[in-house]
């Protein structure tokens, strides 16, 4: 099951593309074992696709990554429906969706039907913050390849250098847009680039009339859910309302969302604040997507709809805003990115998306799962495993967390 050789041959002459079955299979098994938060998920998508199944190329990659760094919503999630759209169109996107997320949705919902009894087994585990080390080892492997590919010059490198800088010294959402933005004008000044080959292996089976609809649904559904839950009182529409909003307007993805999920949820009285700090506790633990806290808060949830009622209708409706949109978009972003404009901005961009991978790297990923000599003894073998052996991810995350939970017991 791979690219090279499967089912549903590429219109444009492209080689064989992935069914929505096998991509649902595929983004399954990354759901069920993709720990270590959004950059550490572009880490797992990049082995995946693009070194092991060679769906796309390096650099489609990379573009893809870039776009969806500047659409709100979950980044990671989004690049995943960006894959599944050019490999089987909508029916892809779906299944990319459905597979990554079902998972931690599922075991968030469950963990708030238990959540007293649960909270206590999950904190402090040993193999626990295995789950954090390996997170380090994946998200090093895939930014060090991305460097080499992405950053190949000194020009490029040193822009990867100030970017990282930058985001550290501030460390925002904004920052990131800005930093993104300042890297599409270096490469605009300072970058060159030849003629875009023919070949693309990002190809995109959407109309731009379908794109166009979706982004005006996008916005009739933006503006539109909020005056039709102001005139009719009823708490479906009011967590339509605000989910969906939330999933809109967070740019960056990850930790950024919380805090506007803590306005929609415990501002309003619907979740107490000790439930959604448990909630949060238990995301971390969980593989897949953070968003995927929404299943939860709207499981917890006291009015009615709560328990599984409520935890789908929040978790479709901050997801659908980033589905939308990239739907909307993709169809157009091909003839943009051949331009050479483009071109060369995006050159200046990618070089800043591996800087500010570097920057996140080090405040969530390395501060989180590196607190001791163990931890980097631990880190670096997952490391050598992934680098030097080819060892596939999924069996480095289960060696590495019964490594830790060794460790912790000794």
């Amino acid at each position: 099951m791979n690219c090279a050789a499967p089912t549903n041959q590429d219109l444009s002459g492209g080689s064989p593309k992935l069914s929505a079955l096998q991509l649902l299979a595929v983004f399954l098994r990354l759901g069920l074992t993709s720990f270590g938060g959004p950059v550490a998920h572009l880490g797992y998508f990049r082995d995946e696709f693009v070194t092991r199944r060679k769906c796309l190329s390096e650099h489609d990659y990379a573009d893809l990554v870039a776009l969806c760094q500047f659409l709100p919503g979950p980044a990671s999630s989004q690049v995943g429906m960006g894959i599944g759209i050019s490999q089987a169109g909508v029916p892809g996107a779906l299944a990319a969706w459905t597979g990554f997320t079902l998972p931690s949705a599922l075991i968030l919902i469950l963990f708030a039907y238990g959540v007293s009894t649960l909270q206590g087994a999950v904190a402090g585990a040993g193999w626990l913050h295995g789950l954090k080390v390996v997170a380090v080892a994946v998200v090093a492997q895939a930014i060090w390849g991305m460097a080499k590919s992405l950053c190949p010059d000194r020009e490029r490198g040193t822009a990867a250098i100030l970017a990282a800088v930058l985001l550290l010294a501030w460390p925002t959402a904004w920052g990131q847009i800005v930093i993104i933005l300042l890297g599409g004008l270096f490469g605009l000044l300072f970058l060159t680039t030849d003629a875009v080959p023919d070949h693309t292996t990002l190809h995109i089976p959407i109309s731009r009339r379908f794109g166009l609809a979706n982004i005006v649904l996008f916005i009739v559904l933006l503006f539109g859910i909020p005056i039709v839950a102001s005139l009719v009182p009823n708490h479906t529409l009011a967590l339509l309302d605000r989910f969906y909003r939330v999933g809109s307007l967070v740019f960056g993805g990850g930790h950024v969302v919380l805090p506007l999920l803590q306005s929609a949820s415990v501002a309003p009285g619907w979740v107490g604040k000790d439930l959604f700090l448990a909630g949060y506790g238990a995301a971390q633990a969980v593989p897949g997507p953070l968003f995927t806290f929404a299943a939860y808060l709207g499981a917890v949830m006291q009015p009615e709809p709560h328990g599984w009622l409520g935890g789908v209708i929040c978790l479709g409706a901050i997801f659908l805003p980033s589905f939308l949109l990239l739907l909307g978009i993709l169809p157009f972003w091909e003839q943009l990115r051949r331009m050479k404009s483009v071109r060369t901005a995006l050159m200046g961009v990618n070089a800043a998306v591996v800087g500010l991978l570097v920057a996140v790297f080090y405040t969530t990923v390395w501060q989180s799962g590196i607190l001791s000599v163990k931890d980097f003894i631990l880190g670096i073998a997952a490391f050598g495993l992934l680098t030097l052996w080819k060892i596939p991810p999924w069996l480095v995350v289960v060696l590495t967390a019964i490594g830790s939970a060794v460790m912790a017991s000794v």
